[in-house]
């Protein structure tokens, strides 16, 4: 443990003398969309657009959703610039991030700072003003928890990081939701617990297929920790939970039968695919599976959400 806290203190200097010397490499427009992790971007906004459409029962102010989605996405373009500056050093330990612009220096850590600061300022003010004060108040709820929790303390420190660190995740589609309705009701918590119970099952998918290079890189992620057999018993109960929220979402008026029978369906194969991963040799082959399978259920749950969604008014 100590070892790993004195590697953190020296990882978090912007002036340390082991920082890896700039890359000659030119800097594009390209690097700076890279280090926003447009990936991560364009599935939560995905998820943004489902809550925004699921409080508005399809009848969409447009316009509002525009600046809700483009507010969302500087926000979370923010946590994931501060998430890629604080780990810069950490990720040249690990063959799957060796190759991004701070890792290899082609971008100076000083305007990479500026960047993340400007997006978080520029995202929170579009927020505040054309989607309400809730909706910028769970933009900085999502802010602090990704970066400071999540990527400042318990990454570093603990196997809790994937858990708690979902609850940033939940965020988006919560901003969409409160943007249109101003207010938290059982709507907003069931989108909320669709997407806190889906990432830890979903990044230790991820983990497990990694395990060694985060071991390499010093995070304690719970397939380093505890193993993998470990692991593999914790996602269960995640993907259990998840199995109520389409029947709830039916239930209480939010949705139509067809998402209730698709999203459970698709939560059910996913807890059979989690059960049979104990009897899997190998892991890897079983844990990449269970990832891109995770990314399809997230992705046609969240569509045949704004299909069905029941209308209203």
């Amino acid at each position: 443990m100590d070892k790993q806290i004195s590697y953190q203190t020296s990882s978090d200097s912007t002036t340390s003398s082991t920082e890896p010397s700039p890359s000659d490499q030119p800097v594009t427009w390209r690097d700076f969309v890279t280090l926003a992790k447009p990936g991560i971007l364009r599935s939560n906004l995905i998820a943004t657009f489902g809550g925004f459409w699921l409080a508005s029962g399809w009848n969409v102010d447009y316009i509002h959703l525009l600046w809700t989605l483009l507010g969302t996405m500087l926000v979370m373009a923010s946590s994931c610039v501060f998430n890629n500056y604080f780990d810069r050093e950490l990720d040249t330990k690990m063959i799957r991030t060796q190759d991004r612009v701070l890792a290899t220096r082609r971008i100076s850590p000083y305007i990479v700072l500026w960047y993340a600061i400007i997006l978080g300022i520029l995202g929170l003010t579009v927020l505040t003003l054309f989607s309400g004060l809730l909706a910028a108040a769970f933009g900085v709820l999502g802010m602090f928890v990704y970066v400071i929790i999540y990527t400042l303390w318990l990454k570093r420190s603990s196997t809790w990081s994937t858990s708690l660190g979902g609850i940033s995740g939940a965020m988006p589609p919560v901003i969409g939701y409160v943007a249109v309705t101003n207010h938290v009701d059982l709507g907003a918590w069931l989108l909320f617990a669709m997407l806190f119970l889906w990432q830890p099952p979903h990044f230790w998918a991820l983990g497990i297929r990694r395990v060694e290079e985060y071991r390499a890189a010093g995070y304690p992620l719970l397939p380093v920790v505890k193993g993998i057999q470990r692991t593999k018993y914790q996602m269960l109960p995640y993907i259990a939970l998840l199995i109520p929220i389409p029947i709830l979402m039916y239930m209480y008026n939010y949705t139509g039968i067809i998402f209730m029978i698709v999203s459970l369906v698709l939560s059910v194969l996913w807890f059979g695919m989690a059960v049979a991963g104990f009897r899997k040799q190998d892991n890897d082959k079983w844990a990449k599976t269970a990832f891109i399978f995770s990314i399809n259920y997230l992705t046609i749950s969240f569509i045949m959400m704004i299909i069905d969604t029941v209308h209203k008014g």
